[in-house]
């Protein structure tokens, strides 16, 4: 412990990292410097910097990474179509590479021997945190208190901090029991009640969308520009992206969109029931399959789809800055080049439709496509030998009394 001089600690002025902070001075003896990051949580992040002073806290980082995270991690994300396990947007997994490497970079700036997290030993932050510090700096030491600890719970966490002063808001009022994650992309909620699978989620739990049966009466019509995959304009007005996610995220939660409650599989090998709002990101998802669905030839679109489900598990496992995710990336952002265009849709009470698309570079060729007459665009016949090909091995196998 001796060896560590100086520790870069992500820090949110929470309970749990404020705690953090005081023990790694008191434990390792060092010098901590705190990072706190501005993703989209809607937070005044003041207060986490008063704190860290207030704990001797010479250093301090507080950035605003929001454009940074939108451009650089969920808009390649999304490019991709990911979604873990069929109802996951990764909206917890997406920001955690982007934390690692300004951990990192920071610790490289300042001369620091180690990083610390307050990820717990159960959860799947501990791997994302970790994998991506080792990817972009090898040699670094990492601190998890959370496994080294003897402070497993709340009651133990409250009494260490009024042990040490260390300043912790009490919230009058009904407390809310949840452990909670928010960024730009979503808000996640985990604990207590959730526990249960059966257990269905208190409504006020809900932060950013409003119930669907409450959503108005009229739908909302919105349309989206794409150029290369990205969203690049809504309703007309260009934005950045976010910008771009951030008008979603309004539009969608007030329509009731993007609520989800599922049990997934967490990369340490348990079971875990979480409920999610993702209100842009949902009309994301449905606005970028629709774009794809006109301007994608259709082995590239297929691929694509065979090949989601590893990328999206690489996101979610924490492998970001694998050589494998970024090899994806290179294929899925080549794919992208003419997925430009329009799309409209309607947002109805917890619903997403498509009602519209139309690109410049689409493949759908209305000639061909019709009911009506085509003018010999395509020659019915040819279908005849087509079908008789493919069904040449059912044909043989049939003989041979095989079905």
């Amino acid at each position: 412990m001796s060896e560590i001089k100086k520790v870069v600690l992500a820090y949110s002025g929470g309970l749990d990292t404020s705690v953090i902070l005081k023990w790694l001075q008191e434990t390792y003896r060092c010098e901590v410097i705190t990072f706190t990051a501005d993703i989209g949580q809607a937070e005044d992040l003041e207060p986490a910097r008063a704190k860290a002073e207030a704990l001797g806290v010479k250093s301090i980082y507080i950035e605003d990474l929001r454009e940074e995270f939108a451009r650089d991690f969920v808009f390649p994300m999304f490019r991709a179509n990911a979604i873990y396990e069929g109802e996951y947007l990764l909206g917890t997994s997406i920001a955690r590479p982007l934390i690692a490497k300004r951990l990192v970079e920071i610790a490289h700036s300042s001369g620091a021997d180690a990083i610390s997290h307050g990820a717990t030993g159960k959860g799947n932050d501990q791997v994302r945190f970790e994998l991506g510090a080792y990817a972009l700096m090898p040699g670094v030491k990492i601190i998890a208190p959370w496994r080294e600890w003897d402070l497993m719970s709340r009651e133990k966490l409250l009494a260490y901090a009024e042990r040490h002063s260390i300043p912790i808001e009490k919230k009058r009022g009904k407390k809310s029991p949840y452990s909670m994650d928010a960024n730009l992309l979503h808000i996640s909620y985990e604990g207590v009640v959730l526990e249960d699978p059966w257990a269905e989620p208190e409504e006020d739990m809900w932060l950013w969308t409003v119930p669907p049966e409450k959503a108005p009466d009229k739908p909302t019509t919105i349309e989206l520009d794409y150029s290369q995959g990205d969203i690049v304009a809504v309703d007309g007005e260009a934005m950045s992206p976010a910008q771009a996610m951030t008008r979603l995220n309004q539009l969608g939660a007030e329509n009731g969109i993007g609520r989800t409650d599922i049990v997934e599989n967490r990369y340490v090998g348990m079971k875990s029931r979480g409920c999610y709002e993702t209100p842009g990101g949902a009309i994301m998802l449905r606005a970028h399959r629709a774009i794809e669905s006109i301007t994608l030839d259709r082995e590239v679109a297929h691929l694509k789809d065979e090949l989601m489900p590893r990328y999206a598990s690489l996101i979610y496992n924490g492998y970001w800055w694998s050589p494998e995710r970024k090899l994806l990336q290179e294929l899925i952002d080549a794919s992208q080049m003419p997925v430009n265009g329009t799309v409209r849709l309607k947002l109805y009470k917890g619903n997403v439709m498509v009602v519209g698309r139309k690109s410049d570079d689409s493949l759908f060729d209305q000639n061909i496509a019709t009911f009506e007459e085509d003018a010999g665009a395509y020659n019915q016949k040819d279908a005849e030998g087509f079908i008789k090909l493919h069904a040449l091995r059912l044909r043989i196998a049939a003989g041979k009394g095989r079905r």
